[in-house]
């Protein structure tokens, strides 16, 4: 079993390994600064509009960097997932496209060129999300766009690339960030699959041990009298022998059967034995994944069966987990019976 719970630790640990917890991107700090981004863009769009023949194409090139930015920080996986890089790879082109399409020639520049600017914010990140090569390249098909632009228009390759090949330095940056980051995120991935799985362990421990003091607390508040009884040396009555019986057979049927271990049923099982009828009990598990109310009405129909026994002898097995049936009641007295009880659903 503890096996089990530290392998599930170590998967849910693997299945949360995301660049963005290091980086605070989900956190309402990072939607705000999102949301800034997509401001200054709006506002770097509203100020170069005098120099666009259209307001449509700036306006969408607005969206199509915001989308950017809300992806960054909302797609989950590390590094990103292959769909989203392409489309962010993309920004920079689809973007500046859109504004050069509407500037006049010769280009402003300055304000009239923010896409070049503010797409440069979306490669940064890439490189930090796991995607540094694709970063690298919508990099470079942005300044290819830029340059291709500026010659289409007789400004020359020169003023293309002078507009773009500034914002290679951010995406440089982040690259070497990126590769210090990256290895050390590594490192605190596995730091934190250990704390989760040793913060298991000990839960599962201490669970144990309570159940442990419980079960002791049940044994000395059940045995002790009678333990203190034989101690004295005296001989038993019939009585107090009947009572040692029956506590040995309720303390076997709380090792044997604990998913049977229900006051209805105990209290049952003991009026049975006083009665003359041999009880058993197994437990193997098939009642451990069942929701609490179906368990409650199939242990009220132990406790009723048990109650109509009057001699002979009645065994109570809850089955393994996939069974049809998940207890059965095998009553031998005059005839023999056999009880399958099933879900309810099952009828």
């Amino acid at each position: 079993m503890r096996s089990g719970r530290a392998s599930r630790t170590v998967t849910t640990a693997e299945s949360t390994r995301d660049v963005r917890d290091l980086l605070g991107m989900r956190t309402t700090a990072a939607r705000a600064l999102v949301s800034l981004y997509a401001l200054v863009c709006l506002v770097l769009a509203a100020f170069g509009a005098e120099h666009t023949s259209a307001s449509w194409p700036p306006a969408l090139a607005v969206l199509v960097c915001t989308f950017a930015a809300f992806t960054l920080i909302t797609v989950p996986g590390d590094p990103l997932p292959m769909p989203a890089t392409i489309l962010l790879a993309a920004t920079g082109t689809v973007s500046s496209a859109l504004v050069f399409s509407v500037l006049p020639v010769p280009s402003p520049g300055g304000i009239a060129t923010w896409p070049l600017g503010m797409s440069t914010v979306v490669f940064t990140f890439m490189c930090v999300r796991g995607r540094t090569l694709a970063a690298w390249i919508g990099l470079a098909c942005m300044i290819a766009t830029a340059t291709f632009w500026t010659y289409a228009t007789g400004q020359g390759i020169g003023s293309g690339l002078s507009l773009s090949l500034v914002n290679a330095a951010p995406v440089l940056m982040s690259t070497f960030f990126a590769f210090t980051l990256r290895p050390l995120a590594g490192s605190i991935y596995l730091l934190r699959a250990m704390s989760l799985q040793r913060s298991a362990e000990q839960a599962a421990s201490a669970a144990a041990l309570e159940e442990r003091d419980a079960q002791l607390d049940r044994l000395d508040s059940l045995a002790r009298p009678l333990l203190e009884r034989i101690a004295t040396g005296e001989l038993l009555d019939a009585g107090e022998r009947r009572t040692g019986v029956l506590l040995e057979a309720r303390l076997r049927d709380g090792l044997r059967a604990p998913a049977l271990q229900d006051p209805q049923i105990v209290e049952a099982a003991d009026a049975a034995r006083r009665r003359g009828v041999d009880v058993v009990m197994l437990d193997d598990h098939g009642l451990d994944g069942v929701h609490p109310d179906e368990q409650a009405r199939l242990r009220r129909a132990v406790a009723d069966e048990l109650d109509s026994v009057s001699h002979g002898s009645v065994t109570v097995r809850v089955l393994p987990p996939g069974r049809r049936a998940l207890v059965t009641i095998l009553v031998r007295g005059d005839s023999v019976r056999r009880i399958e009880l099933g879900k309810a659903s099952q009828g």
